[in-house]
């Protein structure tokens, strides 16, 4: 016992190593502090590096938050001022949930209704004193904008009712009251520059603005008809609803006399009488599965490293000013332990103050761009006001975490510095270990064949891990690579010479920028390459109907109501190819149909195969690996996989005039397949059809009765790589009890030609009957903009860390530079050394991350492809494609941060007093 009756404790007990651990630590943060208050740039420039991701990730939560709509909240939007909302789904009884959101039959199967219900019905169903009011929840309205012609999305429903209220709004203006009056939104008024008392035509009406519309769940283009804009036809069911005002509450037996008329009722409060009364309630909010959740850790783990490697060379550089308090600390009585407290309080310090920071304007920048998200980014109004709480907490922490990382690994070379060296200002290179090199070649192969594994058997978390010890992996063998090339580097002028001995022996902070530069370049390789050859992948798994060139404008429909209009002008057509689209070559599209009682109506009129060549095996026979390695074997069963999949071929009736539009025969075949045609013959594209000179047409009606077939004269045209072609002659088709129908157009076109140009060849053909152009271009990419988006973030993340790096690097070799003014080195040679020394951080990261993403993109598309080495239907494999677009930037980014870090440094060299 102690004089003061408390009880005292030895230091090397428990308790006095959790003081001394305290204590120490509690030292360590006030010289954090102290030190990032004193060293103001260095500070700013972690804060700035740890905070945007945190802002950015901040901001996201916030927004996904007041985005994701409670169930009162959704409710509320869709039956605003109503009781409840019915829907007619079932032509018989069923059952539903207490939210309306499921049903069941009753008895029986379910038979699905494909009308509307009418108000009478409504009213027969609900109790004396409701009222109903009627929303087609979609529909589509045709518009005319001057040199083309849009469909945009519509609603149909009475605004001047009350009870409509809830899912429009009225802004300004009145409400449509008559079929040829319309409300757009406000993006729909920008779109197309129309004001109230404004007229837009399109599909052969004519419509006034009256007034402007907002729903809250669709902020874009979308227009508010009339009910009686709509024409009567068959319609799903859940796309027209019923908005009741009830006397009273809905009670069992109204929820049972709906359900019995196949009607389902939603209300705000679960309904009486369900029959799942245990249902939850809808919630938009999904949870995420185990996989799902794995993925989202491990890409959220490689941003961290980003991070991480981003930020360490901060820290390196700031251990290697402090080396001599450091040293003082040491000689003071400090052991390793308290020298790597001190270093990790820097990333503890930091780390808070830039979560702190970046959480505080995520929300700040979350709540004040709400209205732009809503309008440009949800287009659709949020829920209430709130925070994620949970969120913010995670990403405050997985900062801090950061910040730690970050500076782990300079804690680590602080404790192991030469205290006496540090006393004296001397700096000493640490020898570099090559169990370094040895643990990131192991990390490279390991994660290289787990990332293979995953990809062949299509895990994507297993994947990720895989990519993730990969990179690891070449973070711990970069430093190694900058000892190899600034051995190299020997013979290179003075400049660059410096800049690669300066890389080699700052490695603690030149390496992790270039392993930062190498993550994102090797990342944004790899997925573009992934991205062009998936897209030449869909080329050669989905072909296009026609050759490449081709332009097919169908412009009938047989179950287009009669009386809309005339039909498209086949002269029409080619005025408009030869002013748009600069040629004349426009032939008629005629297909083959079977007869109907008043029209055309659609049959499957196909080529037969021989029973020799009539493959023994199909896709739905659940085939396991030997049955497939056999249809493999089999010649009966190659080809492609859409032959087997029901890829339904184009039949057309032709007498010569269209078959060079249609196909790319020369002169000879075309002039053979003519003949044959005239003969009375038919042409195939694919020879397996023809079996001496001869092949069989198979008539299948669509009710799939009794069919017809023939045996025919034919001939094989080349084109195996477009879909399967089959070109009937008139009187073939007469012989089949066939009709010709006349569906649209053939344009040969220049396949250069811009979507500018195709959109004024549609604009031009002003109908009444809806026109489809289709185009067959297989070179039209539509992953370019998100190869240019990979690109730039790549690109921005190499300028950010060369530009760290080189500014880190030149506060660091101040003393050098001081030195070369001191022997006569002239001021330019401050901008070229800082210009070299970004050159080595960026290039040496870009050439390494171009090496690295094409070899992961390699490995991950070669373990893809042995899935179909094997499996049948025979599938094309992933083709391994260069992405040079993406390739192209990358190359001109270094040569960027080169030109910067030259344009933004000071040629003046100021001669200092060197204390070593």
């Amino acid at each position: 016992m102690t004089r003061s009756g408390t009880v005292g404790h030895r230091p090397g007990s428990r308790y006095g190593r959790l003081t001394g651990t305290v204590g120490s630590w509690r030292a360590a943060l006030r010289i954090a502090r102290r030190e990032a208050l004193r060293a103001r740039g260095r500070t700013a420039l972690v804060l700035t590096m740890i905070a945007l991701p945190v802002l950015a990730l901040s901001f996201a939560a916030v927004s996904v938050d007041m985005g994701e709509l409670t169930r009162a909240e959704q409710i509320d939007r869709r039956l605003g001022a109503a009781d409840a909302e019915l829907t007619f789904v079932s032509d018989t009884a069923l059952h539903q949930n207490p939210w309306g959101t499921d049903w069941r039959p009753r008895a029986g199967e379910a038979v699905g209704r494909n009308r509307p219900g009418t108000l009478a019905e409504v009213t027969d169903l609900l109790p004396a004193g409701s009222r109903a009011s009627p929303v087609r929840w979609w529909t589509s309205l045709t518009v005319d904008t001057g040199d083309r012609v849009e469909t945009f999305e519509a609603r149909a429903l009475d605004l001047a009712d009350p009870l409509a209220r809830g899912p429009g709004r009225l802004l300004s203006g009145r409400a449509p009251a008559a079929a040829d009056e319309v409300a757009p939104s406000r993006a729909a008024q920008r779109r197309l520059g129309v004001g109230h008392g404004d007229r837009i035509t399109g599909g052969g009406r004519t419509f006034t603005v009256v007034g402007t519309v907002e729903f809250a769940d669709g902020l874009g283009v979308v227009f508010a008809l009339h009910p009686s804009a709509v024409p009567p036809g068959p319609v799903a069911g859940p796309q027209v609803t019923w908005l009741v005002d009830l006397p009273a509450p809905p009670d069992a037996d109204l929820v049972d006399r709906l359900n019995r008329h196949g009607v389902t009722i939603t209300a705000r409060e679960p309904v009486p009488g369900a029959v799942h009364p245990t249902t939850p309630a809808p919630d938009l909010s999904s949870s995420l599965s185990a996989e799902q959740t794995g993925n989202v850790v491990l890409v959220a783990g490689l941003g961290l490293l980003e991070v991480v490697l981003l930020v360490g060379p901060a820290f390196a550089v700031g251990v290697r000013r402090r080396r001599r308090d450091l040293a003082l600390v040491a000689v003071a009585g400090g052991d390793p332990r308290h020298l790597r407290r001190i270093v990790l309080a820097d990333g503890v310090v930091l780390g808070c103050a830039g979560a702190v920071t970046g959480v505080v304007l995520g929300v700040a920048a979350a709540l004040a761009g709400r209205p732009l998200v809503e309008q440009y980014l949800l287009q659709q109004r949020m829920g209430g006001y709130r925070i994620w709480p949970e969120a913010l907490a995670l990403i405050a922490g997985v900062a801090v975490t950061a910040g730690v990382l970050a500076a782990l690994a300079p804690a680590w070379t602080a404790a192991r510095q030469d205290v006496v060296a540090g006393l004296a200002g001397r700096r000493t290179t640490p020898p570099h270990r090559r169990r370094w090199l040895v643990v990131g070649v192991l990390l490279v192969g390991g994660g290289t064949a787990i990332a293979a594994t995953g990809a062949a058997r299509s895990v994507p978390t297993v994947l990720l891990v895989g990519l993730v010890l990969g990179e690891l992996g070449l973070v711990c063998c970069t430093p190694t690579l900058l000892g190899a090339i600034a051995r190299a580097g020997r013979a290179l002028p003075l400049a660059p010479r410096i800049a690669v001995r300066d890389a080699s022996r700052n490695r603690s902070s030149a390496a992790p920028a270039v392993s930062a530069v190498l993550a994102a370049v090797a990342g944004s390789v790899a997925l573009g390459s992934f991205l062009a050859s998936d897209e030449a992948r869909g080329t050669m798994m989905y072909p296009p109907p026609l050759p490449p060139g081709r332009v097919v404008v169908y412009h009938d429909d047989l179950n287009a109501p009669a009386g809309r209009g005339a039909r498209l002008d086949p002269a029409q057509v080619s005025r408009a190819a030869r002013t748009h689209l600069g040629t004349d070559q426009v032939v008629p599209l005629t297909e083959a149909n079977c007869p109907g009682p008043s029209a055309p109506v659609y049959c499957t009129v196909t080529a037969v195969l021989p029973p020799d060549r009539v493959c023994p095996y199909q896709p739905g026979d659940d085939l396991g690996a030997a049955a497939q390695r056999r249809a493999r074997a089999d010649p009966r069963c190659q080809g492609p996989a859409w032959r087997y999949r029901g890829s339904t071929s184009l039949t057309v009736i032709d007498d010569g005039t269209a078959l060079t539009a249609l196909t790319d025969a020369g002169p000879a075949e075309a002039a053979a397949a003519t003949a044959v045609l005239r003969a009375g013959g038919a042409v195939v594209n694919d020879p397996r059809y023809l079996h001496n000179g001869r092949l069989t047409v198979r008539v299948v009606p669509e009710d799939r009765g009794v069919g017809r077939s023939a045996v025919l004269p034919g001939y094989v045209l080349p084109g195996a790589d477009v879909r399967e072609l089959v070109l009937l002659s008139p009187a073939a088709a007469r012989q089949l009890g066939l009709v010709a129908f006349r569906s649209g157009s053939v344009v040969t076109a220049d396949p250069g030609r811009t979507q500018r140009d195709w959109d004024r060849f549609t604009a031009a053909l002003d109908t009444d009957r809806p026109v489809h152009v289709e185009v067959s271009d297989p070179g039209r990419s539509g992953n370019q903009s998100m190869l240019l988006l990979l690109a730039a973030a790549a690109g921005v993340i190499t300028i950010g860390a060369a530009g760290v790096a080189t500014g880190l690097a030149a506060a660091e070799s101040r003393a050098d530079l001081s030195t070369l003014a001191a022997v006569g080195a002239s001021p330019r040679v401050r901008r070229l050394l800082s210009l070299c020394q970004a050159g080595v951080i960026s290039g040496v990261g870009t050439v390494l991350g171009v090496v690295a993403g094409l070899g992961t993109a390699a490995i991950i598309l070669v373990a893809m492809n042995r899935r179909y080495a094997t499996a049948w239907p025979i599938e094309p494999g992933y083709p391994l494609l260069v992405p040079w677009t993406t390739l192209g930037i990358l190359v001109a980014v270094p040569l960027v941060a080169m030109l910067g870090a030259a344009l933004f440094t000071r040629s003046r060299l100021a001669v200092e007093r060197r204390l070593d």
